[in-house]
């Protein structure tokens, strides 16, 4: 599934660190910024940038501790990746960009939109980290539930993710429909070859809002999607089926409480939706980016 034209890595000092990130498409071109999860990297949007990047400025980080970047001896707690990726931002002189995420980088997304809601010219997400009232809330799947709460058990889950790789060998590729191919389960596994190595993907499992604990990242999300309700930006939200996180019923119902939003129903999907629907997700961006940019003011009616 991947293309030739992957987008190759550069790296910029950010915080006494660095952090590594694709770059594709013109110089000066309105910039496009992708923004991954957990246990991700910048990899993830390797056969998406490429249609982006005909008429955009494509660039996905690797977020701090994640894929090429580095990986210095903080908590790795929500607040940390913040503090990276605003300084990230800054380092590379970016001013108003669009937003593509998922996962935990929609976490991000929505943050940093509600606190910069003019930088944001547009922002599409997919399978979107949100505070959940209960752990009926958090997954569709109640076997996915019963292991998110064994990674949040003290003494279980830190084995279960740094010792035994859990995380990277079944809830990764279990979370995707197809088959992933050995050239890309290693891309995956290479960044995290430790049980140290693996402490940020430990750490994002038990940052997840549910039930109103970790208390100030629930407090942040809850304030981040206050602002996003009444946020005007033109917004694009992908939906695989059955989803994981978020259905197809889900998105439509979550849709109807936002300004200037689309849903896109992708097919077949459930997490990692960016390696099920590349192409389509790929083509659907570059018509709205399109019409974006033409000065449409509402998200366009888009098939799927």
């Amino acid at each position: 599934m991947s293309q030739n034209a992957t987008p190759s890595l550069s790296r910029v000092p950010v915080l006494a660190s660095t952090m590594a990130y694709r770059q594709q498409g013109p110089q000066g071109a309105p910039v496009v910024l992708f923004l991954h999860g957990n246990p991700t990297s910048s990899y993830i949007w390797r056969n998406i940038m490429p249609a982006v990047a005909g008429s955009h400025q494509a660039i996905a980080p690797d977020l701090i501790g994640y894929g090429q970047s580095g990986k210095p001896e903080i908590e790795y707690r929500f607040a940390d990746h913040v503090r990276y990726l605003d300084a990230f931002i800054e380092a590379l002189a970016l001013d108003r960009f669009y937003i593509v995420a998922q996962d935990w980088g929609t976490a991000l997304a929505f943050h940093f939109a509600a606190r910069f809601p003019e930088r944001v010219k547009g922002l599409a997400f997919m399978e979107f980290i949100r505070p959940f009232d209960s752990w009926d809330d958090f997954h569709q799947n109640p076997q996915a539930r019963a292991t998110f709460r064994k990674f949040r058990t003290p003494g279980v889950g830190q084995d279960l993710i740094e010792r035994d790789n859990l995380f990277l060998e079944r809830i990764l590729p279990g979370s995707i429909h197809r088959a992933l191919t050995d050239e890309e389960l290693a891309a995956y596994r290479a960044p995290f070859p430790t049980e140290e190595s693996r402490k940020p993907i430990w750490r994002f499992a038990n940052e997840l809002p549910i039930e109103g604990h970790p208390e100030d990242v629930h407090r942040w999300l809850t304030e981040a999607h206050a602002a996003l309700k009444t946020s005007t930006y033109p917004k694009l939200l992908f939906v695989g089926t059955p989803g994981a996180v978020v259905s197809p019923a889900f998105a439509r119902q979550f849709a109807a409480t936002q300004l200037n939003i689309r849903v896109v129903e992708l097919g077949a999907g459930f997490h990692y939706l960016q390696e099920d629907h590349a192409a389509r997700i790929g083509e659907v961006l570059v018509e709205w980016l399109r019409c974006v940019e033409g000065g449409v003011t509402r998200a366009p009616r888009l098939a799927g």
